[in-house]
């Protein structure tokens, strides 16, 4: 693999296809933190949560190069010493929380569109999930690599339609909506709830050596991150103001405004994304049960560990969905958010030069 694929296209793929994933498929994200605010403070928003993302990645993998630490208690061991357990504690909820909904979702979607029963489709997002971490960090990258690029196509191809009707559909397209205060807390808070995922995976970024690379990748990630955002909050403005009360934006937007064709193409790429973005997750914490438990091995637990993890993972997210778990967590959204802000995103912007200077 050469170098300017192992800098500037694996971690960008494996970051997109993991914080993008979840959020973007069904487009709620977008309404939540932009689209609901307005469409010129909606793009204002958007560029708020850019930069968050650019700062944050670009410091991130610097420092993570400089500390040679690519999982994320021993880069928190680092940046906060004996406090890093505070992130842990954190992650450990959103990882819970992410892995509910995604197998929720994709349970839902399955029984509603398909026909096939709510737990058969959780069986088989355990089986997928569970298939592509069971060869290991190496052949995950390749496949979160050739999904994003999938992804990107089929969001593209959704703009494309959206905008066809703008130009030459003749709608009356609305210039505004009722617009809620806020654009700039609201790009703030995405960008610090979603940026949380990337000491998790910093798997991804071994490959970086200088601070110019890490500086770059970092901005180039942003960048990917955030254009289907703007992609999606242009095209909302189509199906104003009723886009906004919608549990699933983009679904509702295809079902409205293209061919019946794209819904079914649209739902594949939906499935794909909850199934790479559960195993980017799950890949995130098998790095940290390695590091912890045989930090000399190179070839870590093994495939069957490694599927075994995930599975349990999963089935534990599931049973806590079947309790309630996720409102309530849901709920604190925005605490955990500042949280994150707290442990990990305010000692980076403080500590990271300096305890670096050491390490060049």
């Amino acid at each position: 693999m050469s170098r300017w694929v192992q800098v500037y296209v694996m971690p960008p793929a494996v970051f997109v296809s993991v914080i993008m994933g979840g959020g973007y498929g069904t487009g709620r994200e977008v309404v939540e933190y932009f689209s609901r605010h307005g469409q010129s403070e909606g793009l204002l928003g958007i560029l708020v949560a850019s930069l968050v993302f650019a700062i944050v990645f670009a410091l991130t993998f610097d420092f993570a190069r400089r500390m040679g630490s690519y999982e994320y208690r021993e880069f928190f061991r680092h940046l906060i010493g004996p406090f890093w357990w505070t992130f842990e504690v954190l992650y450990l909820l959103l990882f819970l929380l992410v892995l509910a909904v995604l197998s929720s979702a994709a349970g839902s979607i399955l029984s509603t569109r398909f026909a096939i029963p709510q737990h058969l489709g959780l069986i088989m997002m355990l089986a997928v999930v569970a298939a592509m971490v069971f060869f290991g960090r190496a052949v995950l990258e390749r496949i979160l690599t050739g999904w994003m690029f999938a992804m990107y196509g089929v969001f593209l191809l959704y703009f494309v339609i959206m905008l066809q009707q703008f130009v030459g559909g003749g709608l009356d397209v609305p210039l505004s909506a009722e617009a809620v205060p806020g654009a700039l807390k609201g790009g703030a808070l995405y960008a610090l709830y979603n940026v949380a995922l990337a000491p998790v995976l910093l798997f991804a970024v071994r490959g970086i050596e200088t601070r110019k690379e890490a500086y770059l990748c970092g901005a180039l990630t942003s960048g990917l991150i955030m254009l289907p955002a703007v992609m999606f909050h242009i095209s909302f403005s189509l199906g104003l103001p009723h886009v906004l009360g919608e549990a699933v934006p983009v679904y509702w937007m295809i079902e409205q405004y293209a061919p019946s064709w794209m819904l079914p193409v649209y739902l594949i790429a939906l499935l794909g994304t909850l199934a790479q973005t559960g195993a980017g997750l799950v890949q995130g914490v098998i790095e940290r049960v390695e590091f912890a438990l045989m930090p000399d091995r190179d070839d870590g637990m093994g495939h069957w560990p490694r599927a075994l993890l995930a599975v349990t993972a999963l089935g534990v997210s599931a049973a806590f969905a079947s309790l309630g778990i996720i409102s309530l967590i849901a709920r604190g959204y925005s605490a955990m958010a500042v949280g994150f802000a707290i442990v990990y995103v305010a000692p980076l912007l403080m500590l990271s030069y300096s305890k670096t200077r050491r390490h060049p």
